[in-house]
């Protein structure tokens, strides 16, 4: 058991939150899932972010990890730390490269084996770093592209992989959790087709954060499952807003976002007033899994790698409010539909939506809302999504659209939308756009064929 190495995760039990995708009353556009290669590099940083760390996983078949980013977190705890990373999970985490190996091909592969004897390995690696938190009144962006392991039904039972950060003080003490702050940008159990986030923090059990539970989500890969290809797990912390925020995206896709009025001061000042350190690996059995089924077993099959393509951290220096009183909005960040700068026909109100906050309802045909100077940087944005609820009568549905620096100019994309399921009942809708590259107003306007109210919108964001 190496003393330099792993970091328990002292959260026996986890709440099960199962996303289940409900049908729109009008068919809307498939979102487009990245179809970039395996081995693909790291994006350059969008404008006005820079990149503070990376690892594309480049290095010759077989060979371990870059040891002057990365150290093994090995055995079954942290000396002197919780038993069994204080989850119950059953593995023996090791350096071995038969466990965490580079391909060859751009990649990291974190691979779970079991021994003739029943015995589970695995594999866990952290960053030596602990110091990633945004500036003050800056964003920090933390994200990777994984495809988890490539096994589902019984032949998934117990395996718990994860993209997920712990707060610094925690190296050194092993106890303070969860008052340190730990964020969860991706779990996943069972081999099913969903991630989940969650940010823990206060006390356990219970206390202000829910635990052991935590402050989560969940949401599905589409396009492909999450299984059966890659997908980009975001955590974007932004304290340029007021509350500030931290934000878990699924291809860069807001699904679950954390405010810190969500929480009182000290608990929020304890989890998030210091540095962090990332964390991949892959665990075997424990509360997690126990939640869904239990494992492994007999019938778990070994040898099924999390691969994972990049890690990469980038930062902001940022700066100002929400909303912005003249633009300079990040296009590929939730845009909350009230901090609009301009609108006809639109009526803000309090929202039962994960996060709360207020959305902007009333919505019918003619009615606007406008947003200046959304920054969508060199790379063209080809997707629009929207979050809507709409308990409009049957027989009544429009168009959600996006225009840009006109209302009089033509759609650039849009979607259609119909009945949720009530006007608080929450839909993450993505529509295809035409590129857009470059900083421009955006207008959303409704368009319906009917009089009446169809839609509510919560927040909006754009992606490649």
């Amino acid at each position: 058991m190496s003393a330099s190495s792993g970091i328990p995760r002292p959260r026996p039990l986890r709440r099960a939150f199962l996303a289940v995708a409900a049908a729109l009353g009008l068919a809307a556009a498939a979102v487009t899932t990245a179809t970039a290669p395996a081995g693909a590099s790291a994006p350059t940083p969008p404008s006005g972010w820079t990149q503070v760390f990376v690892d594309d996983f480049d290095g010759a078949a077989g060979s371990g990890v870059n040891t002057s980013r990365w150290q093994y977190a090995t055995g079954t705890s942290y000396p002197g730390g919780a038993a069994n990373w204080g989850t119950g999970e059953v593995e023996t985490m090791t350096s071995s490269t038969s466990n965490v190996s580079l391909d060859g091909n751009g990649n990291l592969l974190i691979t779970p084996r079991r021994d003739s004897a029943g015995r589970w390995t695995s594999g866990r690696i952290e960053t030596n770093r602990t110091d990633f938190q945004p500036p003050s009144g800056g964003k920090l962006r933390v994200q990777s592209r994984i495809r988890l392991p490539d096994v589902t039904g019984a032949a998934a039972k117990g395996y718990w992989p994860a993209f997920w950060m712990l707060g610094a003080p925690f190296r050194g003490n092993y106890w303070n959790w969860p008052g340190v702050g730990e964020l969860d940008i991706m779990e996943n159990v069972q081999g099913l087709n969903t991630a989940w986030a969650t940010m823990h923090c206060g006390t356990n059990p219970g206390g202000p954060c829910n635990e052991t539970s935590g402050i989560g989500n969940s949401t599905s890969c589409t396009g492909t499952t999450c299984q059966a290809g890659f997908h980009t797990y975001t955590m974007e912390w932004d304290r340029s807003t007021s509350p500030e925020q931290i934000r878990f995206l699924l291809d860069g896709v807001v699904f679950h976002t954390v405010r810190a009025d969500q929480v009182d001061a000290t608990t929020w000042k304890n989890a998030t007033d210091h540095g962090f350190f990332i964390i991949l690996n892959v665990a075997m059995g424990g509360g997690f899994p126990a939640a869904f089924g239990g494992g492994p077993d007999g019938g778990t099959e070994p040898g099924h790698p999390m691969v994972v393509d990049y890690v990469q951290v980038l930062q902001s220096s940022g700066g100002g409010t929400t909303p912005p009183p003249t633009g300079n909005r990040d296009a590929y960040s939730a845009i909350q539909a009230e901090s609009y700068d301009g609108q006809s026909g639109v009526v803000a109100e309090t929202t039962t939506d994960t996060g709360g906050g207020q959305d902007i309802g009333s919505l019918a045909n003619g009615d606007w809302a406008l947003y200046k100077g959304v920054d969508f940087g060199s790379t063209a944005a080809r997707q629009f999504y929207a979050r809507v609820a709409s308990g409009a009568a049957s027989g009544v549905s429009g168009l959600v659209e996006v225009r840009l620096d006109s209302r009089g100019n033509a759609p650039v994309g849009s979607f259609a939308v119909g009945n949720t399921g009530g006007w608080q009942s929450w839909r993450t809708v993505p529509a295809n756009i035409a590129a857009v590259t470059g900083t421009h107003d955006v207008y959303l306007t409704f368009t319906s064929g009917q009089p009446a109210d169809f839609v509510n919108v919560n927040w909006f964001d754009f992606g490649h």
